[in-house]
């Protein structure tokens, strides 16, 4: 049954016949350009189509030269009749027109002499070095003003004379130990307040347990930091060798 199908199917066995139609439509509607591009693509497609090609590029491209030389003789021309035209212009303005100079009469050039100098006298030169106009008053402001600083000076020195200094002071808390409980710590202390020195001022002091009913003095001092160190007090009260066994810094404190 398929085979008598395709029997009477003329589809694919005519289809020459449909592109040969489709071709003369195509060449109906573009016209004879059409025919001729294709006469021009299938002679293309022949043994001598590459140069067939190539005569009609160069023939091409010369009509394209002859073109632009022409195109440019044309703008040659119209560029010197513009030329011609603005000369023209320019000799016809008013303005362009030279003028004859006038010449003027000069007068010949009179030499003229230079004032006579006038000699100075041996008197009007004296009067002239009598007169000072600067140099006096210049004297006079230097002599002021080094009298007005010597003045500020001076007074800037009594007020800073006056002017009261701060001293630095430290507050020192001592720990004086004892060598056992036997020393008398009434003398120890007396010891400690024998010590007399410039800038140093003794406090209140207590006795505070350490151990073994041994007690040590604890005491106060101010000082003056740039009179009296800490080592040179230490060095003082140990001096006491009898009841002092050493000297311990408490408490330090600037004031």
């Amino acid at each position: 049954m398929a085979t008598s199908f395709l029997a009477h199917e003329k589809v694919w066995f005519d289809k020459f016949k449909y592109d040969e139609a489709e071709r003369r439509f195509y060449e109906q509607a573009n016209g004879p350009a059409a025919a001729s591009s294709r006469q021009s693509a299938g002679a293309a497609t022949g043994p001598g189509g590459d140069h067939s090609e190539l005569t009609m590029r160069v023939a091409s491209l010369e009509v394209e030269n002859q073109n632009l030389h022409s195109a440019v003789r044309d703008l040659q021309q119209a560029l010197a009749k513009l030329e011609a035209r603005l000369s023209t212009l320019e000799r016809s303005s008013p303005t362009h027109r030279a003028t004859a100079p006038q010449t003027q009469h000069v007068s010949p050039m009179r030499q003229v002499e230079p004032p006579a100098k006038k000699v100075a006298t041996p008197a009007e030169d004296d009067e002239d070095n009598d007169i000072d106009l600067f140099g006096s008053d210049e004297e006079e402001e230097d002599k002021e003003a080094a009298r007005l600083r010597a003045e500020r000076l001076r007074q800037y020195a009594e007020k800073k004379a006056k002017k009261p200094t701060l001293v630095a002071k430290s507050s020192i808390l001592l720990d004086v130990k004892p060598w056992d409980d036997e020393t008398d710590m009434a003398q120890l202390e007396a010891c400690v307040r024998s010590v007399q020195l410039d800038g140093l001022t003794w406090g209140g002091s207590k006795l505070v347990p350490v151990g073994y009913g041994i007690r040590k003095l604890q005491i106060q001092c101010v000082v003056e930091d740039d009179k009296v160190g800490t080592d040179l007090l230490e060095e003082e009260i140990t001096k006491f060798e009898e009841h002092v066994q050493s000297v311990d810094i408490a408490a330090f404190n600037k004031i």
